[in-house]
């Protein structure tokens, strides 16, 4: 399956201003800046595509490194395109993505991508000998953001699937919109195909300890003759770069296939996390998968 890369030198001069923008910023602590994501791995759509970069930073982590990475982030979005507004920053040291000390913004996915795709921007590559994370790491990562991301569970979860704490929310509930098509569909292209998608990215990665690629996972998960929602799935991936033309038809699949994709795919976590006893994470996706069906 070959997928056309589109706006991708559009999106490669954000990353370049960005690098520039934090070499300036950090001066001798920059370390090195990496393209990362679709921008890397291909498939980049300028329609949906979200800009990815990564940073590393020279040790030890300082306390106001994270203020000064997200004060030159908000500057770059602020420049105006929709692709400057969709920058999104990774970074750390290599003391942290060893996990020598905890700081920074390297969920394990985004680490793997690092060392497997990443693309050298500028700086020295500093990438040799970080360790990948385990496929517990990302199952576990995975469970937690499309928890946070689609469930609006946000933070750690007890024993019964319920959150514990208060922490800043990383989504929205899109239980609404993944029951209702016309709810969807009144949201913007890259909402509606984030939607379907994920849910076939997790599984990828899940399944494989690799990083799901759009392509890649919707690939993977058209050949498997026991999965539902294959129509939308490959809908979806075409919809990346051509928005669906007749909205009827559009609505009519995902009210028929949606909901199918989600229960599927929490039905299969629930296995695996259950599996490597995620008692927590095993009862909010039961508690998911309730509120979904009901």
């Amino acid at each position: 399956m070959s997928w056309p890369d589109t706006g991708t030198v559009a999106g490669d001069r954000v990353l370049a201003e960005a690098a520039e923008a934090f070499q300036t910023v950090l001066g001798e602590r920059f370390l090195a800046a990496y393209a990362l994501g679709s921008l890397a791995h291909g498939g980049f759509s300028e329609l949906v595509s979200d800009v990815d970069l990564g940073l590393l930073i020279h040790d030890p982590l300082e306390a106001g490194d994270g203020d000064t990475i997200r004060a030159v982030a908000e500057s770059e979005k602020r420049k105006g395109s929709p692709l400057h507004e969709r920058l999104s920053v990774f970074w750390g040291t290599p003391a942290t993505l060893r996990g020598e000390r905890e700081g920074g913004r390297f969920p394990p996915l985004d680490r793997l991508d690092l060392i497997e795709n990443g693309r050298l921007l500028s700086g020295d590559d500093a990438r040799h000998g970080l360790p990948a994370p385990s496929r517990r790491e990302l199952l576990v990562a995975g469970a937690e953001f499309a928890l946070g991301y689609l469930a609006g569970v946000h933070g750690p979860v007890d024993s019964s699937g319920q959150a514990t704490g208060t922490v800043r929310p990383a989504g929205r509930d899109a239980t609404e919109e993944i029951r209702n098509s016309d709810v969807l569909l009144s949201q913007d292209i890259r909402r509606v195909t984030k939607i379907v998608l994920f849910p076939v990215r997790f599984l990828y990665t899940a399944a494989t300890g690799q990083v799901g690629t759009n392509h890649c996972a919707v690939a993977r998960y058209l050949e498997d003759n026991l999965a539902p929602s294959t129509r939308l799935t490959a809908a979806a991936l075409r919809w990346r770069i051509n928005p669906p033309s007749d909205q009827s038809a559009a609505a009519k699949l995902l009210r028929e296939e949606l909901l199918p994709l989600y229960l599927h795919y929490i039905d299969e976590h629930i296995v695996r996390l259950d599996s490597l006893d995620e008692i927590g994470l095993a009862a909010a996706f039961r508690n998911w998968r309730d509120r979904l069906a009901s």
